[in-house]
């Protein structure tokens, strides 16, 4: 009956406040509107337009100031001083030609705005100016266009060769796993129509009818060698998910029946990384705000927050379900001699399904 009676007396006041101001709105003068800019609109649109260019620099300083260090740091890959390369002149470009031509569109519509006696000159055309506008983008554009041509023809040409290290990357909802070559340097066949086989043990499906397979080594902690160049032959059991290892500039479709494939050198080890002032800088933060958090967890009955400590990744940068967030996977990149040492542990194909 209460809820009832409160109902009913918010009616009446928002009815009593709607009767309160229809009498306020006749009781003034009508403003005639003709739907014309005059002056003084003129001139408030005009200071309004160079407000907004104010404020649009404001906010892109601001932006540079308190947002620039999320962006990656140096790449650990040789192909990643290209494809940054090419990252930045794009930016800088882009930055050059929207600062000049924002300043320009709105300085103009306020110094030119409509005033009284104030007449506009008109020009049919000027074919200097248009040749200039047009030929100048046209050459840039071109650049832009060969350059990422270039750069993109170098980075996804995959060339097999007898030195490189061929890793197989298998995605499934939500994990991945790695399959190295053993000695032979050679992936045995696979097929997800495999992967019951030996009590489930088979965990990539690998054919047993292939002697190739035998000595290859699955795992689901990706080890790399310094300075040798990896060939990722990547596959996917289910649905499409996406290779992404953002600190080499490496990314490549894992798509459900064919084999797709990428190829990188990482030049920087994980020890190395986590010694990069960059690198260290940034953990600082991270650790300063898992800190917070963890007070806050350990005071609501949770458990706290281990400090966090840098580690290559390998993502899914495809939305792949549920738990896609979660699908990751360590990269560890070492010296050859600790890498051979780590995979000389690792038990080969033939060695678990025995």
């Amino acid at each position: 009956m209460n809820v009832v009676l409160i109902f009913s007396v918010l009616i009446l006041i928002a009815i009593a406040i709607w009767q309160v101001t229809k009498i306020f709105e006749l009781s003034q003068v009508k403003k005639v509107s003709t739907q014309v800019a005059d002056d003084n609109d003129n001139d408030w649109n005009g200071k309004l337009m160079f407000a907004f260019l104010i404020f649009i620099y404001g906010i892109t300083i601001f932006s540079f100031w308190s947002y620039g260090d999320v962006l990656l740091p140096k790449a650990a890959s040789e192909h990643g001083y290209d494809y940054d390369n090419l990252m930045w002149i794009s930016f800088a470009i882009i930055f050059f030609v929207q600062t000049v031509t924002q300043a320009l569109l709105h300085y103009f519509s306020y110094k030119y705005r409509g005033e009284k006696g104030k007449k506009a000159l008109f020009f049919s055309d000027n074919e200097k100016l248009e040749m200039i506008w047009t030929i100048i983008p046209v050459f840039v554009l071109a650049g832009l266009i060969l350059y990422g041509l270039y750069t993109w023809t170098d980075i996804m040409t995959v060339e097999e060769n007898d030195e490189a290290l061929v890793v197989e990357l298998y995605a499934q909802q939500f994990n991945w796993k790695a399959r190295y070559s053993g000695d032979d340097g050679v992936l045995g066949d696979a097929n997800v129509r495999f992967l019951e086989d030996f009590e489930g043990k088979n965990l990539v499906g690998i054919d047993a009818t292939d002697p190739n397979g035998f000595d290859d080594i699955v795992v689901q902690e990706l080890h790399l060698p310094v300075g040798r160049e990896i060939i990722f032959k990547m596959r996917s059991q289910d649905v499409l998910h996406s290779a992404y290892m953002p600190f080499f500039r490496a990314q490549m479709n894992c798509v459900p029946g064919m084999i797709t494939e990428f190829a990188f050198t990482p030049n920087i080890t994980t020890e190395e990384m986590r010694q990069d002032p960059d690198i260290v800088s940034k953990v600082k933060k991270i650790n300063k705000i898992r800190v917070k958090k963890s007070k806050e967890l350990v005071a609501s009955g949770d458990v706290a927050l281990d400090p966090y400590e840098f580690d290559f990744l390998l993502l899914c940068n495809k939305i792949c379900g549920a738990s896609h967030y979660n699908m990751q996977m360590k990269i560890i990149v070492e010296s050859p001699e600790d890498y051979k040492k780590w995979i000389s542990d690792q038990q080969t194909f033939a060695e678990v399904i025995q």
